[in-house]
């Protein structure tokens, strides 16, 4: 979860000091906002949803005056991830100038009259058919700067290249040759198209940021506040802490428990990593190491049921397959990766001949166990078939009246207002991704660019799936560097994903495919940012932790091909079929885990980790040849281990 720490400038030649008058006035703002912004979507998805046209711009506008006020901005969280130094001022996070106080208000006001002009005038809209007037192209040329803003100032510039490279595409489409031509449009069409329809800013992508993604923030951050992220560390550490190697595995199994709830890569690196990190160097894993194994393990959360970094929600409102069978689908893939991940850290654990870990001490955690209620309350709902708004909106109920239940874990007015800003800044970078990818998406709709690229990629293919495949899962990366994985995913589903469906992939494999890869892009060099953050809690170099998170997260980059050539790994096959291409998956992860380790039982020789890799790759495909083939391959790489050992032993002996 993201805080917002409001530190005081350092008094300059051009800057004067922040009185504690104005600190105190924008903490009270902050903390105002934060709880008109529980209260509206607590009251929409409990007591009577709005439409579109009110509930997206009320969002986007409480989202945008708080990240313009500095809450979830990129400098803010660069200072979460970065290790403390003395010369901690706002020109020392971010290497950018801040913006100043009067472009900060230009920018929210313009955020309230785009947004409020919105509400006032979507009824009159439908009775003139959508025709346009001067004030309708003022108020959606200030909209389509704010959204630029905001994605700047919390996701960065990647996003925003990206959108304004789609702008662009529409009015040089006359210019372009072969399949990216196309008719171009003017401005005034534009705007129309992203401002007044539901194609553009107030999109899908939009919606559902303003439908779920803020409930379930604020479930979770409710949640931890009451104990739920040391109940969740205490469970992890009851699995799997005594063992060899226990604080890192510690470490993985807490990080995809508090993914599934906080579904950001860099908030659980932040969180659970400030934690873990200093344990696992502390019981003789390598400062980089730590920090890999905490950035992989932080980024399987996103791929992680029942949120997925909000990927679930909008994955199921894309494709409109029910959001409990998105989330079940997705269940057997995060399993593998983290299957890979434990593997790997088991490994390394014996190549490094470390000790068992401690005992975990209990108690506490059984203490606690009633911290769970709320999260079977979610569940039990969806399976009842309510609405993700519902369950979210009652799970929040319910984890609030669970820390009523305890004196320890009642909440007092400061701890609710950092309870509060704590769901909205988390909630902040979420929503300027989603609405600068409405952007995206509605050029993709406005040119009709999305059958064109998927021709593209059929043809740069030759029609053969390995090949299309590759080459979206590149896409995928290149672009989710630098842009957060929703974002990613959307732009991805509207270009890569007709593609892929198209060479008779199946629909719901096609979209996990590309937010597979979207994500992965979180420890993937240059732009990683999960790994960065994690090299700023170790201590550790940037690149070394990123590479090494790379190869422990390798299992990511597998399994997609997996599900793709094996549906019952998404739970579309009968029972029997999903036993069998689980268990065949399992041994062909535990086979990549080794290959990167480089170590099994005893360390592994080159040709027994190529052997070993070439297992994994003829485990992707599920058929009787395949799977024999991994199969003798790594009971040849296990059989030429134990040799190894005798004849070690025998020469000892000698």
């Amino acid at each position: 979860m993201y805080h917002i720490h409001l530190r005081r400038p350092r008094a300059g030649p051009h800057r004067a000091p922040l009185g504690s008058e104005s600190t105190l006035i924008l903490r009270t703002l902050i903390a105002a906002l934060a709880l008109g912004a529980a209260l509206f979507h607590l009251y929409a998805a409990g007591i009577e949803p709005f439409t579109a046209y009110v509930q997206r711009p009320v969002h986007l506008a409480l989202m945008a005056v708080l990240g313009f006020l500095g809450l979830g901005t990129l400098r803010i969280l660069q200072r979460q991830a970065a290790p403390k130094t003395a010369d901690d001022g706002p020109s020392s996070t971010s290497g950018r100038a801040a913006a100043t106080p009067t472009v900060n208000a230009l920018l929210i006001v313009a955020t309230l009259v785009s947004c409020c002009y919105m509400i006032v005038v979507h009824q009159e809209l439908v009775r003139r058919a959508g025709a346009a007037t001067t004030l309708d192209l003022i108020a959606g040329a200030l909209a389509l700067i704010v959204t630029l803003e905001l994605a700047r100032r919390t996701a960065g510039w990647g996003l925003v290249a990206v959108a304004l490279l789609a702008i662009s595409y529409v009015f040089l489409g006359p210019h372009l040759p072969g399949l990216l031509a196309h008719r171009g449009y003017g401005l005034q069409r534009l705007i129309e198209h992203l401002y007044l329809t539901t194609e553009g800013i107030w999109g899908v992508p939009l919606g559902v940021s303003a439908d779920f993604i803020y409930l379930f923030v604020l479930f979770g951050a409710v949640l931890d506040v009451a104990g739920g992220g040391r109940l969740l560390t205490g469970l992890s550490a009851k699995i799997a802490g005594s063992t060899r190697g226990g604080p890192a595995k510690t470490a993985a199994v807490a990080s995809a428990l508090m993914g599934s709830i906080s579904g950001s890569a860099v908030a659980n690196v932040v969180t659970t990593g400030s934690l873990t990190i200093p344990v696992m160097k502390r019981s003789g894993f390598k400062p980089y190491f730590a920090g890999a194994i905490e950035a992989a393990a932080s980024t399987g959360g996103q791929l992680m049921p029942p949120i997925m970094g909000a990927g679930a929600f909008i994955l199921a409102t894309w494709t409109n397959i029910p959001y409990l069978k998105v989330a079940l689908a997705a269940a057997i893939p995060a399993l593998l990766y983290y299957v890979a991940l434990f593997m790997a850290i088991h490994f390394q654990a014996h190549k490094l001949k470390l000790p068992a870990g401690q005992t975990h001490d209990a108690r506490e955690t059984w203490t606690r166990l009633h911290l769970l209620l709320p999260i079977a309350v979610i569940v039990l709902l969806l399976v009842l078939g309510r609405s993700p708004m519902r369950a979210a909106f009652w799970g929040v109920v319910t984890a609030a009246a669970v820390t009523l239940s305890r004196k320890e874990t009642r909440l007092g007015i400061k701890q609710i207002s950092d309870t509060l800003v704590g769901a909205a800044s988390g909630t902040v970078q979420v929503a300027a991704a989603c609405a600068a990818a409405g952007i995206v998406v509605g050029v993709v709709s406005l040119t009709g660019i999305g059958l064109r690229m998927s021709e593209f990629i059929i043809t740069l293919s030759g029609g053969h799936l390995p090949v299309a495949l590759v080459l979206t899962a590149l896409g995928s990366i290149v672009l989710g560097m630098g842009i957060p994985p929703a974002a990613a995913y959307i732009v991805l589903a509207a270009l890569g994903a007709p593609a892929l469906t198209e060479l008779g992939v199946p629909l719901l494999a096609a979209h996990l495919f590309i937010f597979y890869f979207g994500c992965l892009s979180n420890v993937t060099p240059p732009v990683a940012l999960a790994a960065y953050a994690a090299s700023g809690v170790a201590g550790a170099p940037p690149m070394k932790t990123a590479f090494t998170a790379v190869t422990l997260a390798s299992a990511g980059f597998l399994v997609p091909f997996m599900f793709v050539y094996g549906p019952p790994l998404l739970l579309q096959a009968s029972a029997p079929s999903v036993i069998g291409a689980a268990a065949t998956a399992t041994v062909g992860v535990i086979a990549l885990a080794g290959a990167t380790v480089g170590y099994v039982r005893r360390p592994l020789t080159l040709w027994q980790r190529a052997l070993l890799f070439l297992a994994a790759i003829a485990l992707v495909r599920p058929g009787l040849l395949t799977d024999a083939v991994g199969f003798g391959i790594v009971a040849i790489t296990l059989f030429s281990q134990s040799r190894g050992a005798q004849g070690e032993r025998e020469n000892r002996d000698n």
